[in-house]
């Protein structure tokens, strides 16, 4: 941090401009306990003074540590020019006590709560000169010893002020540094399943255009004498296929580059679907959970994202069952209608407690990801019962099916 230029420090001594308290880290109830303090303290100071001239004095002075609260730096200001008023006009006599240095000194510790160092050192500085000027002019305001103890009482207000005043910073600036990290860790996790689900809808891709180069090959010679026409059509549909399954190919290698050395990290294994739901049921099951399946509608075939999306979702609803609610009963429902899938997972609390988890806590962005992809939407949260619910609603574009059938080669 750069020092600040003298001019700057003067700047900030001849402000007016109110700071109030910042908010403290404290319970809500107990967050006006400082400004109680500092009430209290200014009410003892003005009980100071044994005749009604000395007691308004006190009254007055001591009411600039209240004002301090909202603008430290007039109240510094204030209380200087009450310090040389009642040292001049009506000194402190054995019986008529004015608490002038802790008064001066408690706005300073209220300034450097609120300035930086070199302001509150500069106002230190000051109140010690005034002290020190007027003990030269012949005032009454004590003997040396007095002047140095005031002198020092100063130092160890700001001292104490500018500390508070860091640690307050520190504290500022690592809940920021925190909410930056987890903003960071989230984008970074949205980046991750997203990679991860171009690279499953990857495989489902590669698998129509094969599909398709296949068919373009094979048509000609299901059919006797082909017109030239037709075959040329299907040469140059095998061909944009064979284009598309190469970009595709390099495109894959940029994104299963993901492990050490540049390797896979995701393996070739065919993508699973709803069609494999009954064997991810049986696994988690032999995992110690007790799930159901429960299932509205007759099933059909879906498109190749809908199914990968929604069996992903269920396998990590799965997983986090396992994870944060041992013992568990969990229930499985899918929904078939005529242009979306339902999809509800839901499990009851836990009967034992959960081992810690190492993981980073953002599964649910990733199903959120695969559910925004799709245009559906996916809701989580507990339910009412202590347990937790995923539901999810993915669009169903209606496509007719085709039929394939082998025919002689």
């Amino acid at each position: 941090m750069s020092r600040p230029a003298p001019r700057q420090v003067v700047a900030d001594l001849l402000t007016l401009r109110p700071q109030p308290m910042p908010p403290l880290a404290w319970p809500q109830r107990l967050r006006r306990l400082p400004h109680v303090a500092v009430a209290l303290g200014a009410a003892a100071l003005a009980a100071t003074g044994a005749d009604p001239v000395a007691r308004l004095l006190a009254v007055v002075h001591a009411a600039t540590v209240v004002i301090a609260l909202l603008r430290p730096v007039a109240a510094w200001w204030l209380a200087t020019v009450l310090t040389v008023v009642i040292s001049v006009a009506h000194p402190p006599t054995h019986d008529n006590e004015l608490w002038t240095w802790p008064v001066q000194a408690g706005v300073l510790l209220l300034l450097a709560l609120r300035n930086r160092p070199a302001v509150s050192a500069a106002a230190a500085a000051g109140s010690a000169l005034c002290g020190t000027l007027l003990k030269l002019a012949g005032c009454p305001v004590g003997s040396w010893t007095t002047v140095a103890v005031g002198c020092g009482l100063f130092a160890s207000a700001v001292m104490i002020g500018a500390v508070r005043r860091g640690r307050r910073e520190d504290r500022a600036r690592l809940i920021e540094q925190t909410a930056a990290t987890a903003h960071e860790r989230a984008l970074r996790t949205v980046l991750e399943e997203r990679a991860r689900i171009a690279r499953e809808l990857h495989d489902v891709v590669a698998h129509h255009m094969s599909v398709v180069a296949i068919k373009a090959d094979a048509a000609p010679y299901r059919v006797a004498d082909p017109p030239p026409e037709l075959t040329a059509e299907l040469a140059a549909i095998r061909a944009v296929a064979l284009d598309g399954l190469n970009e595709l190919r390099r495109l894959l290698g940029v994104l299963r580059a993901d492990g050490p050395d540049g390797r896979s990290a995701g393996g070739t294994a065919p993508q699973p679907s709803l069609e494999r739901l009954d064997t991810l049921l049986d696994t988690v099951r032999s995992a110690g959970l007790t799930v159901g399946l429960v299932v509205d509608g007759p099933r059909r075939p879906l498109p190749p994202g809908v199914g990968l999306s929604a069996y992903r979702i269920v396998q990590e609803a799965l997983s986090n069952t396992l994870r944060h609610a041992p013992g568990a009963h969990s229930v499985v429902e899918l929904s078939y209608r005529p242009s979306a899938l339902g999809l509800r997972v839901v499990n009851g609390p836990a009967t034992r407690g959960a081992p810690p988890s190492p993981g980073g806590g953002h599964g649910l962005t990733g199903l959120r990801e695969r559910a925004a992809m799709l245009g559906g939407d996916l809701a989580a949260g507990p339910t009412p019962d202590g347990g937790y619910e995923v539901a999810a609603l993915l669009p169903v574009t209606v496509t007719t099916a085709t039929t394939h059938e082998d025919g002689p080669a």
